[in-house]
């Protein structure tokens, strides 16, 4: 018999069994809890459990979830609700429990190819621009603030140390942090070693490639080896794991060396975290922007070489913006997400953050690759050539998004900046679908991550409290229709079937970086995007990730501040070269990225 309907029939009858042998009266009297041989199984046949309910709970509940029952639809579900959805609960409220651990993936993976017949890469190609880093300079200022292309090449020729460059940037972290907050755990012992070691290396004609010898940091969710990884969270801050997280141990194996673990938003939300909010290196009077915000504000800052941070939906993009630096989200399933913390297991993404496009690509290079400990990582192809021409490429962008909120002048000016060199601009367009009911399926998700933070109590201890934080959305999500739930799975599946529409037309898309909807729709499909600086704007107000609130107005600026502002390529499934081409070439063309936020020299 199968299992799930045998245990319809003979756990209700024995619990009932249990409960009448507990009565008065009853001691000792036998129970027939046997089926009648050949009888079928049947649903609403457990032992009522659980709370009772009426027609106003459900009169109630219809508000939730804004659908109507008449009134004896109500009166039948409340008669039955104990004995058929109730017990569907065991496995959380018991009297049988069953545990699942933080490592444990859902049955359903996402595969972000199940639109696309054949669009990915088939090739595996690896070639770095020629350009040439030049003399080594003079200040620890301007070698800090290099990016990775040029310090990899001054590490390789011997003009640079790594030891020299482990120093700078670890005594830049404690010179800057107290002004920044985007250091939760600094690591100047392991860097040491591992810079001098980087040296032995190279000098014994031991080189690795561009990332060896190079310091970096990484968001802290990202499992390091005897070393705190806290979430940010005040739950986690004593928690110290065993063993390095895929990614960290793959960039080790690459020679670069670990600088410090980087402020995240809690649980990877905006930009608070359990030591405070961490602050932008351009506006120090707002925050960075997040989750990813600690990575954000220590490359600006020129505190790092490169880091690590996450999206789930926006937090690389969001901090790349306001904090001026590159961000690279790969497809969903290219970079493998063990021993990183889990928010939502089919939209976690893990991604470099850097001072240049190239530099987002030699991280990235050494990151891909499928791991045991990731479900949804598999392998793929990179093809990136960052010698070949752009001319030709068709670039799909939106009208009307163009031509409003939050698009500005520099989106529109990038625009024009695509035909100056070369590519060629494709107008497209989306059906005006209800996009943000895919976020049903991150709310599920991240609070089955969290349940026991949430049923325990500890959600509490999060500094964040307001109604857009997680443990208020946490607790709402419990009260999600999983029947709505499936349905925006599917909902999902016709996304991702329309952005491969698109993408028929066009080789990758210009978008206003923060623009809802492509926020949503890529992150839900696993849509690789790469955002870059391309100019400057003007503020007169500091900008938050977080709900207004009256009670405590945003600081106002007059003269206005100037701010750096980013546009955002996206990609085909596992196509990151040839954004990064396209980035690489709009870089040049910019002319912007050597611009950095003053005082931090």
């Amino acid at each position: 018999m199968n299992t799930r309907r045998q245990f319809l029939i003979t756990a209700p009858l024995g619990l009932l069994g249990a409960l009448e042998a507990c009565k008065p009266g009853t001691a000792g009297q036998s129970q027939d809890t046997t089926s009648t041989p050949g009888a079928p199984p049947a649903f609403n046949t457990s032992a009522a459990v659980g709370p009772e309910v009426s027609p106003a709970t459900f009169a109630e509940a219809e508000k939730l979830a804004q659908v109507t029952m008449s009134d004896a639809n109500r009166d039948m579900a409340a008669k039955s609700w104990r004995t058929s959805m109730a017990p569907l609960l065991e496995r959380r409220v018991g009297p049988r429990k069953a545990t699942l651990e933080d490592g444990l993936a859902p049955a359903t993976v996402w595969n972000p190819v199940v639109a696309v017949s054949a669009t990915v890469p088939g090739n595996d190609r690896f070639v770095r621009s020629p350009a040439d880093a030049g003399p080594l300079p003079a200040s620890d200022a301007d070698i800090a603030f290099a990016p990775v292309w040029k310090l990899s090449q001054w590490i390789q020729s011997k003009k640079l140390t790594s030891t020299r460059l482990t120093n700078i940037y670890l005594d830049r972290l404690k010179r800057y942090d107290p002004k920044l907050r985007c250091v939760i755990t600094l690591t100047p012992d392991l860097a040491m070693r591992q810079a001098k070691q980087a040296d032995a290396d190279i000098a014994a004609g031991k080189y690795r490639g561009p990332l060896h010898g190079i310091p970096f940091g990484v968001k802290d969710l990202l499992d390091t080896a005897n070393i705190r990884t806290t979430w940010g969270a005040e739950s986690y801050v004593n928690r110290v794991p065993t063993k390095d997280s895929a990614v960290v141990a793959r960039l080790q194996d690459a020679g670069a060396v670990l600088v410090a673990k980087l402020s995240m938003g809690a649980l990877a939300l905006n930009d608070i975290w359990f030591g405070g909010q961490t602050m932008n290196p351009w506006l120090i009077e707002e925050g960075a922007s997040g989750s990813s915000a600690g990575p954000g504000a220590a490359t600006a800052a020129g505190l790092v070489g490169f880091s690590v941070g996450s999206e789930t939906g926006g937090s690389i993009i969001a901090p790349s913006m306001r904090c001026g630096v590159t961000g690279l989200r790969p497809t969903y399933g290219r970079v493998p997400r063990t021993g990183a913390m889990t928010l939502c297991w089919s939209l976690d993404k893990l991604g470099p953050m850097a001072r240049s496009v190239e530099d987002t690509m030699l991280v990235l290079h050494a990151i891909s690759g499928p791991d045991a400990g990731d479900v949804a990582s598999v392998p793929s192809h990179l093809d990136y050539d960052g010698t070949a021409a752009v001319k030709g490429l068709r670039v799909g962008y939106f009208p009307k998004w163009m031509n409003e909120p939050p698009a500005t002048d520099v989106d529109r000016a990038a625009l024009d900046t695509v035909k100056k060199i070369g590519m060629t601009p494709v107008e497209v367009s989306i059906p005006d679908w209800p996009y943000d009911s895919l976020q049903l399926i991150l709310f599920a998700e991240a609070a089955a991550a969290f349940e026991e933070l949430t049923l325990s109590g500890k959600d509490a201890t999060l500094k964040a409290q307001v109604p857009d934080a997680w443990p208020n959305l946490f607790r709402e999500s419990r009260f999600l229709s999983a029947v709505d739930f499936v349905q925006a799975d599917r909902f999902r599946r016709k996304v991702a079937a329309e952005m491969a529409r698109v993408f028929s037309n066009v080789d990758l898309l210009l978008v206003p970086s923060l623009r809802d909807e492509m926020l949503v729709i890529t992150n839900f499909t696993g849509h690789p995007s790469l955002t870059l600086r391309a100019g400057f704007v003007k503020v007169s107000e500091a900008r938050s990730d977080w709900a207004p609130d009256p009670a405590h107005p945003l600081p106002k600026f007059n003269p206005p501040r100037r701010v750096p502002h980013g546009v955002t390529l996206i990609g085909r499934l596992f196509d990151e070269g040839t954004i990064a081409r396209a980035g690489l070439a709009l870089e040049h063309a910019f002319g912007v990225v050597g611009e950095n936020p003053p005082g931090y020299a």
